[in-house]
């Protein structure tokens, strides 16, 4: 508690600064040339369509071209590792997933330090994750799923997208905190998850929110909470799992951005309003909505916070329940 209470009060601090930063105009010459935007996952994932739009709008700010060049492979840590050994002079920018908070604890060692090789930009946006079952099972609430899995131990599944992925993160911290004798079955995406859910094999899964939205309108699925801090836009009627009563499981899937370690304050701050004011226009707003994502933007103090926080949080979740990337 003391060490949150110490980091706290130092954003606090430091707000002022940040909403005081100028606007892009009228400040330091940067860029002068083009700006490379490296996304460490394939093309078509939601870190790579995040990139895409927002280098679209940086170009057009800056004056000058933000391009993404996909380095995928290992979980992320390809793209992670050329980040990290990168000049720090804001002409290489890195839009980063859950992967770089899970990663740390998932693998037995990393090429890079999360805390030492990058300095953050913001925590552009979040992806919503959401706790569904099938309806046949007698569940309609929180309350109830717990007090059904408690009187038939060791019966039951639930389903997830795959090893180190925030579902199953979410399921593993749902489990771990209830005492629960449930089986995680993990599957290659969100969409066999889900069909395995809504056929009944695994009767219960923990998913990303959008794909799961079509079963849940129609009924094909039960949601039961949503696994951020807040209710989601999509399905405002469906209750965080706070609001169920399980506090401190907040387990969102984050999309971020970072810059090598040594990135002049100046270029940080250019780039953090750069990256604000792409993501609070209207119109990106509803790109964004038809990812499944909500925007959020923190300061670059609050997401230091918000990576040490998750980094302490995943892995005495992935320790407890033995997971190890293969």
């Amino acid at each position: 508690m003391d060490l949150l209470r110490r980091q706290f009060i130092t954003l606090a601090a430091n707000a002022a600064a940040w909403s005081a930063i100028p606007s892009i105009a009228g400040t330091i010459a940067y860029p002068v040339r083009p700006v490379r935007v490296i996304v460490p996952f394939a093309v078509g994932g939601p870190a790579d369509a995040l990139a895409r739009l927002v280098a679209k709008r940086l170009s057009t700010s800056f004056g000058k071209q933000f391009y993404v060049e996909n380095q995928p492979g290992a979980g992320g840590n390809i793209g992670m590792a050329s980040g990290a050994r990168a000049t720090p002079d804001g002409y290489t920018i890195i839009v980063v997933g859950t992967s770089y908070v899970v990663n740390p604890s998932l693998y037995g060692k990393i090429p890079y330090d999360p805390y030492k090789d990058f300095a953050p930009v913001t925590l552009a946006a979040i992806s919503p994750n959401v706790l569904v079952v099938h309806p046949s099972l007698p569940a309609n609430s929180v309350g109830e799923l717990i007090a059904f899995l408690r009187a038939n131990p060791g019966k039951y599944s639930f389903a997830h997208s795959g090893v180190g992925t925030t579902p199953q993160l979410s399921g593993e911290m749902f489990k771990q905190s209830q005492g629960l004798d449930i089986v995680a079955v993990p599957f290659g995406g969100s969409a066999p998850a889900i069909q395995s859910t809504v056929a009944g094999h695994t009767p219960i899964a923990f998913t990303v929110l959008t794909p799961a939205l079509p079963q849940v309108k129609d009924g094909t699925l039960r949601a039961l909470a949503v696994t951020t801090a807040k209710r989601s836009p999509a399905l405002p009627s469906v209750p965080t799992l706070a609001e169920a009563g399980l506090v401190n499981q907040e387990a969102d899937t984050i999309l971020g951005i970072l810059v090598p370690a040594k990135t002049p304050r100046e270029i940080i701050e250019l780039l953090y309003v750069g990256v604000r004011d792409a993501m609070l226009g209207a119109d990106m707003r509803e790109s964004l909505a038809t990812l499944g994502l909500e925007p959020v933007v923190d300061t670059p103090d609050e997401f230091s916070i918000r990576i040490r926080a998750d980094i302490a949080k995943w892995s005495k979740v992935i320790e407890t329940a033995h997971i190890k990337a293969d």
